[in-house]
């Protein structure tokens, strides 16, 4: 069955509903394809333990704030869950749930939106897909070899998984510290967290209010011509929340360098040690979910597709949004997609009424 609208949004997580939000204020004919069954976008796919870094009142989307957790100064995802679901029932987005986008194509005038569900014929497309449904795993060494279990940051879960284990938790930003510091906690389970890099703690007063604000003047000053003041990268990786830091405090947070292969049954490093190991918990990050949109051919140099703004160059008709900085300051937090999505909607909305 193919049906029309105006626009089809691609993702109904944070920046698919922020979209909404912002479309339906244009008055614009617009649905929003969900790949997941419930709403809530990937935050009800994280581990148990994990919290925002902002309070509440700093963690919301446009048009409703967060209303704070009882007892939490930093609300956890199931919370978000909650709010993201009372979001979409709120303004009654027109969200398709258990609708996956295959690809998106051009025909004419229309983009064509292929789904295992139907095909939307739109006027304009936002991406805003995210980068959970695509973890990145590194080529280390010996990993095809290890026989222990290995999982990355989407299959974990909580510390009671690995009662009476030996865990390598590999990677030094904010995922591989959390979960680190979630299974240091835990006195059934021995963790050794490994880096590349010496971690980088940022100041334990810095939280998500903070970031969003040098993420934003890092961005004005680039668009300004102004030098580039580094951003959020400048002060450091990850962010003390109160798991990390009792961690870290309590001396159960110390990193070994990245080990120089995996073996047969642990890891080994340079010089010889070895320890044994029954899991690693890869921490490396996501790459964009982006290959629906293959057929556009938008790739530029090294894969990356480029934009201006949240705008895809090559196709005006598509707008990109919450994949980071490239696409909205901090537009992958919940606080920093509603202005890169009042801007994509205002865009659309000029250029098919122009």
């Amino acid at each position: 069955m193919t049906q029309h609208t105006e626009v089809a949004v691609i993702g109904g997580g944070q920046a698919g509903l922020a979209a909404g939000y912002h479309l339906r204020r244009q008055g614009l004919d617009f649905v929003i394809l969900d790949a997941d069954a419930a709403p809530g976008g990937a935050w009800q796919h994280l581990w148990d333990s994990l919290h925002l870094f902002s309070p509440a009142e700093h963690s919301s989307l446009p048009g409703r704030l967060m209303p704070a957790q009882p007892g939490q100064t930093y609300p956890g995802a199931r919370h978000v869950v909650d709010y993201l679901t009372d979001y979409e029932k709120r303004y009654d987005l027109p969200v398709r749930h258990g609708t996956r986008v295959e690809a998106v194509r051009r025909d004419g005038s229309r983009l064509v939106v292929e789904a295992d569900t139907g095909i939307w014929r739109a006027k304009a497309v936002i991406s805003a897909t995210g980068s959970w449904s695509r973890p990145f795993l590194p080529a280390a060494p010996g990993r095809p070899v290890f026989t222990g279990r290995q999982l990355h940051t989407v299959n974990y879960r909580r510390p009671a998984d690995f009662a009476g284990q030996r865990v390598v938790v590999v990677g030094g930003g904010n995922s591989g510290a959390q979960i680190a510091a979630d299974l240091a906690l835990d006195e059934h389970v021995e963790v050794t967290w490994v880096t590349q890099h010496p971690p980088r703690f940022l100041p334990d007063d810095i939280d998500g209010r903070a970031l969003f604000d040098v993420a934003t003047a890092r961005r004005r000053a680039l668009d300004t011509g102004s030098s580039d003041t580094g951003g959020v990268a400048s002060l450091g990786d990850i962010v003390a929340v109160p798991p990390v830091r009792a961690a870290r405090d309590a001396g159960l947070l110390t990193a070994k360098p990245m080990f120089a292969r995996l073996t047969a049954d642990g890891a080994r490093w340079d010089g010889g040690s070895h320890t044994t190991v029954d899991a690693v918990v890869w921490c490396t990050g996501f790459r964009p979910a982006l290959s629906h949109l293959a057929p556009l051919n938008l790739r530029g140099p090294r894969g990356h597709m480029l934009t201006d703004g949240t705008r895809a160059r090559g196709e005006p008709r598509l707008h990109l949004l919450g994949y980071g900085d490239w696409t909205g300051p901090a537009s992958a937090t919940l606080i920093g997609v509603g202005r890169p999505a009042r801007d994509a909607a205002r865009e659309i909305a000029h250029l098919l009424r122009s």
